[in-house]
């Protein structure tokens, strides 16, 4: 199958089952709260530099995308022109009634060849917290968001036994920029993606994705390019968590003083039958980052969009008449309140829900999801989860990843043709909880 024809879309990737469908399982009932969140609550919405700012030609998935073939769909090009129209993008959050935008630095833009730093670059995310601070709007800052330099991926990306101290210096260079004036950062989007997708993903798709880092390495004129989503996880796990503690301490050495963690791509994994392979799951793809961040974190970011059947085989496919997401995911806002339960549980830690949506055309739907997703939200808080935010992905329909402009997670469309800009009716709901801080 080649690549354009294979569903490779990222959120997909996370559902795609292995195994036979499975027979119907009922969604677990589910305890729903209700009334006011504490005071000082984050609400708000996230975007990723990549997916939005557009023209991020320095970095490797800008390269990816131009493979022929290429494991894209389509490339990112100007993507929301959220680079340039980041000013009317962050006053559109604070008047919905969000106090809270998470964004990432891209850091191919600020170290675009090895040891060469923009300082132009950085001030232009300093311009973007700043922008975030004049409307009253907390900075929520991710360091890296799945996306590397080309010239770091190049030289091995994450296999590379350098990267953790690489890593490392860029985060002591970036946070000079922001770090006054951050509430609240990541080093890492989801470094447990690779070990979600090698999990899932049948072999051909695995041979698919090797081929294209081949590909891009030929491109490159080097003997290995790796980019996180693609590479060899079993080389990068230890180099990321690594880097995680070394970027921890350059970003807390400041300057701010903020809560600094990472975020985990989780479902809310159920076992199916006898010799479920659930705890095997946990175990590979997210108990070594929940342990990682128990000993260098302040914080665990939960990012959760749906449920997965786990049998004897591996992952399953959604049930039979289930209501399917554009990503062929199950509709199942419920499982957000079971994953914040989890994260805290092995890590003790704060929890922050740093993304939660769906991908959905019918916006009645996503209204729909929120409302039950915080629900669950608020009933885990009710039992002592100490949550301290909830971040919706995302702010804006933008460009996902391998899947490109088909799925549609944004609360505000995007005319692709003219950048305008429109608030759906999941925008007005999610301002009005925010504003009354309760549900």
């Amino acid at each position: 199958m080649p690549f354009r024809d294979a569903d490779f879309s990222r959120r997909a990737l996370l559902t795609a089952g292995v195994a036979a469908a499975a027979a119907p399982v009922a969604a677990p009932a589910m305890a729903a709260g209700s009334g006011d969140f504490p005071k000082g609550f984050l609400w708000g919405a996230a975007t990723a530099g990549h997916q939005v700012e557009g023209n991020n030609v320095n970095s490797d998935t800008w390269l990816l995308e131009q493979l022929k073939p290429s494991p894209f769909m389509e490339p990112s090009g100007d993507a929301c022109d959220h680079y340039h129209r980041y000013e009317a993008d962050i006053a559109l959050l604070a008047k919905l009634g969000l106090n809270t935008y998470r964004f990432s630095l891209e850091w191919a833009r600020i170290e675009p060849a090895k040891g060469q730093f923009s300082a132009a670059e950085l001030e232009h995310y300093r311009r973007v917290a700043l922008t975030c601070r004049k409307h009253g709007v907390t900075p929520l800052i991710t360091f890296n968001h799945f996306v590397v330099p080309r010239w770091f991926a190049a030289q091995g990306g994450w296999e590379n036994p350098e990267s953790p101290a690489l890593f490392a210096r860029y985060c002591a260079y970036a946070v000079k920029g922001v770090g006054d004036l951050a509430g609240g950062a990541a080093t890492f989007n989801e470094p447990n993606i690779g070990l979600l997708l090698q999990w899932i993903l049948p072999p051909f798709i695995l041979d698919q994705m090797k081929q294209a880092m081949v590909d891009a390495a030929k491109a490159c004129g080097t003997p290995l390019f790796s980019s996180a989503q693609f590479g060899r996880q079993d080389v990068m796990l230890p180099n990321l968590i690594e880097a995680h503690k070394q970027g921890y301490a350059a970003i807390k050495a400041g300057p701010g003083d903020f809560p600094v963690g990472a975020t985990l791509a989780m479902l809310d994994d159920h076992a199916v039958g006898e010799n479920s392979r659930r705890d095997e799951k946990r175990a590979q793809c997210y108990d070594p980052w929940l342990k990682a961040i128990k000993e260098t974190g302040d914080f665990v970011g939960v990012q959760t969009y749906s449920r997965a059947l786990i049998d004897a085989k591996g992952q399953m496919q959604p049930p039979q008449g289930a209501e399917l997401t554009q990503t062929g995911e199950e509709f199942s806002p419920q499982a957000l309140g079971q994953t914040v339960r989890y994260a805290h549980a092995l890590s003790g830690k704060s929890i922050y829900v740093t993304e939660n949506g769906v991908a959905i055309e019918d916006d009645t739907r996503r209204v729909a999801y929120i409302k039950i997703a915080l629900q669950g939200l608020k009933a885990a808080m009710d039992d002592g989860i100490p949550v301290k935010g909830y971040v919706h992905w995302s702010l804006l329909d933008n460009f996902e990843w391998v899947f490109g402009y088909g799925p549609k997670f944004g609360i505000v469309a995007v005319d692709r043709a003219t950048q305008a800009r429109t608030p759906k009716p999941s925008a007005i709901l999610l301002g009005q909880i925010a504003r009354a801080n309760r549900i």
